[in-house]
């Protein structure tokens, strides 16, 4: 028996749907918490076979099968197919963690968020940089009023040559529904709007490029899967952009595969009375401001935290609101629809050319 946060997790019957790496990631996240895998599902023979073999649990080509003998379900698909197994998991009757984004379409993303609304179960979404321990620390500070009003957010997902191996799924945009913007940048939108508590969004101006995926005269430092080559390759590689509220609130966004400049992961949170940087890649927390006394003494003060596996950290949420029945307040589908809606934004201004709203 293995205690998670004062429950036994073992109690509660898990499968996966969708048995390639980030299935077998949190896989080996749902053993050691000791939660009870009990299958998964995969519609290729050979990922079925490995999964079996690594895991000594029940494969299926069936969703069905494996939604009988099961309490919950992790859905760790390529994006195209998010909604089927979704949708038809919640309409089970099951509880649902969906890895992001919540879809590769807003129209696919929102059938996905009414069925979540209908059905009896939980459905939650991976952002699982939120179980970060630098942003716990930020979202603390936050709650107690630290910061005062935060007014704005910067937000960088940039690796100088990470391109997904071309001809795999993440570079289709049939599949995936976009590029870097929907495989990282999901995740510094998603941080964003965290830190400002979700607001409404009015208006989104951006543009995804796609300048070194189709090129093959450039050195790529982190590819992985079998490359195809840039014939194979549809789909942005990095995004600009900048998000407008309706309460003033504004939030800047640099996420790339790949681009002409070192590798950057830093957040920084500006409020009237402090701010915070935080670098998502070391884990390194600084918060900025006045010192005792105020006036012009100014304090900088680096916050020491503790390395969390946050997959794992992640789960054990998830599994704890699956054996509590308790929807939990964070990774909700709606915080989840409203990244989606900023995704599609910046691609239709890309498109058009000019700022998007999204209050109309």
């Amino acid at each position: 028996m293995s205690l998670v946060d004062g429950f036994d997790p073992s109690g509660v019957r898990v499968g996966i749907v969708g048995l390639g790496g980030i299935g077998h990631h949190h896989a080996e996240r749902l053993e050691s918490l000791g939660a009870d895998l009990v299958g998964g599902m995969d519609v290729d023979a050979d990922a079925r076979e490995r999964f079996i073999h690594r895991f000594d649990a029940q494969g299926f080509e069936d969703p069905g099968e494996l939604y009988d003998i099961v309490d919950a379900v992790l859905v760790t698909t390529p994006n195209r197919f998010h909604e089927e197994y979704a949708v038809s998991a919640l309409e089970w009757g099951l509880d649902v963690m969906l890895e992001k984004p919540l879809a590769h379409s807003l129209e696919s993303a929102q059938r996905i968020a009414d069925a979540a609304r209908d059905a009896d179960g939980i459905c939650m979404v991976g952002f699982n940089n939120r179980f970060a321990a630098p942003v716990e620390v930020i979202k603390h500070y936050q709650d107690e009023g630290r910061f005062g009003d935060v007014s704005h957010v910067e937000a960088n997902f940039i690796r100088r040559r990470g391109v997904p191996g071309r001809g795999s799924w993440f570079t289709s945009k049939e599949v995936a529904g976009g590029g870097s913007l929907i495989d990282i940048g999901v995740h510094a939108i998603d941080l964003a709007l965290y830190f400002l508590d979700f607001p409404e969004i009015v208006e989104v101006s951006g543009v995804a490029r796609s300048e070194f995926g189709g090129r093959d005269d450039y050195t790529y430092i982190d590819m992985w899967g079998d490359d195809s080559g840039p014939g194979d390759f549809d789909v942005d590689d990095s995004v600009s952009a900048f998000i407008r509220t309706a309460d003033g609130t504004t939030v800047s966004l640099e996420a790339a595969w790949a681009t002409n400049r070192p590798a950057n992961n830093d957040f920084f949170v500006r409020g009237t009375d402090a701010g915070a940087h935080f670098d998502r890649g070391s884990g390194d927390l600084t918060i900025y401001e006045n010192g005792v006394g105020g006036g012009h003494h100014l304090t900088d003060t680096d916050v020491e935290t503790r390395d969390v596996d946050t997959h794992r950290a992640e789960q054990a949420t998830f599994l704890e609101a699956v054996a509590t029945g308790v929807e939990p307040s964070r990774n909700t589908i709606d915080q989840a629809l409203a990244v989606q809606r900023v995704i599609d934004g910046i691609y239709r201004s890309t498109e058009s050319g000019a700022a998007v709203r999204l209050d109309e």
